[in-house]
Parts: C-alpha cells; structure tokens; sequence
C-alpha cells in the first residue's frame, strides 16, 4: 500500500530524517514509533505531502504519490482543533464536505457516527461545551467519514479514558477488517500490542527496529514491547 523509499529530510544543519525505508502492507496497522523529536511527525507530514523530502520516494499503490492520492488518506494529526463557536454537527459537515461528500450524505453518515460513539445529544451545541474527549471523538469521526484506504493516526488515544480508548480501538480495528490501512504514532505500547501488525522505531532520524510484530517479539525472547523500545532506543 506504502513505501517508504530512502527519505531524508533536514532543516537547515538538523538532520530531522536520514535514509528511512520501510513498507506498510496493505489492510494491515503499521505502528510508527520512537520518542519525541525522533522524525515519526516529519514523516507524517511528508507522507501527507504537507512537506516534501530532500531525498527519496513515497509510493502509494505502486506510483509516486500524488496531491490526488492525498483524498484517499485521512489524518488525524496529534495537535488538533475545532472552531470553539460552531455548533458540532454543522462543523462537522462543514470538514465532511471538504473531503467531497454531499451535504446530505454526510449529514446521513454524521448522524450514524454519532450515535455509534454516544455523542448525537450534542449536535446542535457549540463545540466550546464539548470536553477535550468528545471534541477528539468528533475529529476522529470526521477523519474516517469519506472512507480512505489509508488512515494516519497521530497519538490517536491521547486525552481519551480507558473507556473511550477501547472505543477507538475496536473503531480501528472494524476499519481494518473493511479494507482500510491504517498507520498510527503512539507512545501507548500496550496499544501497540493489541493492535499492530507491523511496527517501525525512529531514533535520531533512522529506523533502529522494523518488521512484524510476532517477529519483534521472537527476536527479543521474554521481554515486552515497552522493554523492547527502551532497550533498543538507548542502545541505537
């Protein structure tokens, strides 16, 4: 679905990414890893073409990406923000049409959405009401509603309780099983335990761990993926 082709980026005389490769399967959940300031958002960003690399390719479907392949990818990013005096359902279509659906097809959906995440009470209220939780439920929502093959979740479970993040992940994993590929960066390892298929760790600009999961884990007998990130990322 996703290749990752020899992608370097720098900013001035930081090397924010250096020679990054990796594949992401198709209807799999990739999980991008590492810790602050590692390039996970550098690369997101230049998979979304919000920036471009210095070296290398993005290949989406077996071509170079396009601003055209961009519709067929949803992005939750990690700093998020909705217009605080807008009623929710009307913003909501308003970010739906965005992505080209009709008024009343979203408004159909939308409707559908929020029931499914137990917010439709708050349609007709302005956003600034909504807790930081719900107001993530919404984005997520309209993140997912035009159907995109290819979803980026940025720290996706980021402000929600035990119960909403369950919520997130069985959502997620419905997606998968409808024929969505889903990448998502997270710090929440047991998340990535429960959800991941495949896993790349960053470090100061390089992949320093990569591949599927079962394979991580057999190649670090007796330890788990929290274990495995901190050894890995203070010996890389």
């Amino acid at each position: 679905m996703l290749e990752i082709q020899h992608i370097s980026k720098s900013y001035g005389d930081f090397r924010a990414l250096n020679d990054i490769n990796f594949t992401v399967r198709r209807g799999s959940i990739f999980g991008l890893l590492g810790p602050n300031g590692a390039g996970k958002s550098t690369l997101i960003r230049i998979i979304n073409r919000l920036s471009l690399p210095d070296e290398g390719h993005v290949l989406f479907d077996g071509h170079e990406m396009t601003d055209a392949d961009v519709r067929r990818v949803g992005y939750l990013p990690e700093e998020r923000g909705l217009y605080k005096k807008m009623k929710v359902g009307e913003q909501a279509i308003y970010l739906a049409r965005l992505k080209g659906l009709s008024r009343e097809e979203a408004t159909m959906q939308l409707r559908s959405w929020f029931e499914r995440f137990d917010i439709a009470d708050w349609w007709n209220r302005p956003v600034e009401q909504l807790s930081k939780g719900m107001q993530q439920k919404v984005q997520f929502i309209v993140t997912v509603l035009h159907r995109p093959s290819l979803l980026i979740f940025d720290e996706p479970f980021s402000g929600f309780d035990p119960v909403n993040a369950n919520l997130l992940k069985t959502e997620i994993l419905r997606l998968r099983e409808e024929g969505a590929t889903v990448i998502f960066s997270t710090h929440n390892m047991s998340s990535v335990e429960e959800l991941c298929d495949d896993i790349a760790l960053i470090n100061t600009s390089r992949v320093v761990l990569q591949g599927a999961l079962p394979d991580v884990r057999a190649e670090h007998p007796g330890m788990n993926l929290n274990e495995i990130f901190i050894k890995t990322v203070g010996g890389a």
